[in-house]
């Protein structure tokens, strides 16, 4: 896409470094650049710091002005703004092009990309795949909604790289719509974005329909991974996710079979979920012509993610986990089933539209008991009363207080775990911040581990 001269509105800097990447490479392009934001200065400091010295010509924060919406050649849009909104209808009546960060980078980035998406096991899936490719010597690099943004590494990257990228239903959604993706807008022509060589679902399950409003809206979204590629290109879908066996009609190129299970040597990371998605990870490396040797020795080399069920601690005999990413009760069951030890969970936050149903079943016959804190503390809580009147259960308000209870309820031997199954946007800026709070709450509690009571909660709190 074309930007030097143009007038570009970037509409969300955000806090995980997309916004700002997309107003720098647009700034460098040669465009005139407007940063608008619903946050003030406080919160982006951070984003503001990286943009210092850069040919931005307007920041409007703390609230959007239509003018940057009506007067905008085109619009960098940020994942988290909502299908319908308002001033994203302003710019297009318009007549100004809608993108986004990713679409930029898919434009700018000369390396064949493989591109993760699913309601669980993205993240890991990407970065096992990355790890696969650089075992076979190829020049990998990852990002997408890991954090971050390739557009600052666009100049280094090479056309015989490779990209991997996870990609989340909000960055899909967000794509420009059609055949070949061309983008969006009135009357405006742009050049087609070329979607993944090789694109990964790992699973779909109902999720983000606070954001997508119906399931059938983030399929759709979900679906764009495969609707966008051509003939020569591949597709890995876990067929033992229900929805997803059933999008291989919607493969355009070569729907590549699972590589077998004893393809997979023993892995660092632990569960029968990993397993899947080293599976789904070595198929797409296959895919792109890494040998089994490459295989076997990223998958060896390969370890976890922060916030990932990360190891974080072991303070009287009790092991600690953060599993702030497992924004879903699929991925919150996934680390129930992981864990050998007795597990008492701490889970909670804002709710998405998924269904807890199952999750709660897993709880009390997986769980040594639970704490439930954030806004679906309460519905959770009466939920498993529901189901196990006698299971210890606690709702409380924060995730410190959570924890406590926790602490003062377990013993040597078992593990706390921090596996939400919801949003962090009721309590946290995001879940990073989430499970930063968390790796506090227990290097604090870690630092008083000469405590005479470890039952006593004020003292807990107090560290």
């Amino acid at each position: 896409m074309e930007l030097c001269g143009r007038k570009v509105t970037v509409m969300g800097l955000g806090h995980f470094g997309g916004g700002a990447a997309a107003a720098r490479w647009a700034a460098r392009q040669g465009a005139v650049v407007t940063v608008t934001d619903l946050a003030g200065p406080a919160r982006l400091a951070d984003a503001l710091d990286s943009l210092a010295g850069e040919a931005i010509a307007t920041y409007h924060l703390a609230g959007h002005r239509e003018e940057d919406f009506r007067s905008a050649d085109v619009v960098v849009v940020n994942p988290a703004v909502k299908p319908g909104n308002r001033y994203l209808q302003t710019a297009v009546e318009a007549g100004a092009t809608l993108t986004s960060e990713i679409e930029l980078l898919l434009e700018a980035c000369p390396a064949a990309v493989v591109a993760v998406t699913g309601s669980n096991g993205k993240s890991t899936t990407a970065a096992m795949t990355a790890a696969i490719l650089e075992a076979d010597g190829r020049r990998t690099w990852l990002g997408g909604n890991l954090g971050g943004s390739l557009l600052d590494d666009i100049e280094q990257i090479r056309p015989d790289d490779w990209a991997v990228l996870e990609l989340s239903s909000f960055q899909l959604w967000h794509l420009a719509k059609g055949s070949g993706f061309r983008v969006q807008g009135s009357g405006n022509t742009a050049s087609e974005v070329l979607m993944p060589r090789i694109a990964v679902v790992t699973n779909c399950t109902r999720n983000h329909l606070d954001w997508h409003g119906t399931w059938e809206h983030y399929v759709a979204a979900k679906q764009r991974i495969l609707s966008g590629q051509r003939e020569g290109d591949a597709a890995v879908l876990n067929t033992a996710d229900a929805e997803a066996a059933r999008w291989g009609r919607l493969v355009r190129g070569r729907l590549v079979p699972l590589v077998p299970r004893d393809l997979l040597p023993p892995l660092s990371v632990p569960g029968e979920h990993n397993r899947v998605n080293a599976v789904c990870a070595a198929t797409a490396a296959l895919a792109a012509g890494c040998t089994p040797d490459a295989i076997r020795c990223g998958l060896e080399i390969y370890r976890p993610l922060p916030g990932r069920l990360e190891w974080i601690a072991v303070i009287d005999g009790r092991r600690f986990y953060n599993d702030t990413t497992a924004t879903t009760p699929e991925s919150t069951a996934a680390a129930l089933e992981a864990l050998a030890e007795p597990v008492w969970l701490l889970a909670g936050g804002s709710d998405k539209g998924a269904d807890f149903g199952p999750l709660v079943e897993k709880i009390v016959t997986r769980a040594r008991g639970a704490a439930f804190f954030g806004a679906v503390r309460r519905s959770l809580f009466d939920r498993v009363a529901a189901v196990a009147p006698s299971f210890p259960a606690a709702a409380m308000e924060t995730l410190e207080e959570a924890f406590c209870w926790c602490w003062k309820a377990s013993k040597r031997g078992e593990s706390i775990v921090l596996s939400p199954a919801s949003a962090s946007r009721d309590q946290f800026e995001n879940f990073r911040h989430r499970g930063e709070a968390f790796k506090e709450t227990v290097a604090s509690l870690a630092a008083r581990r000469d405590l005479a009571d470890p039952n006593d909660v004020a003292r807990c709190r107090e560290g």
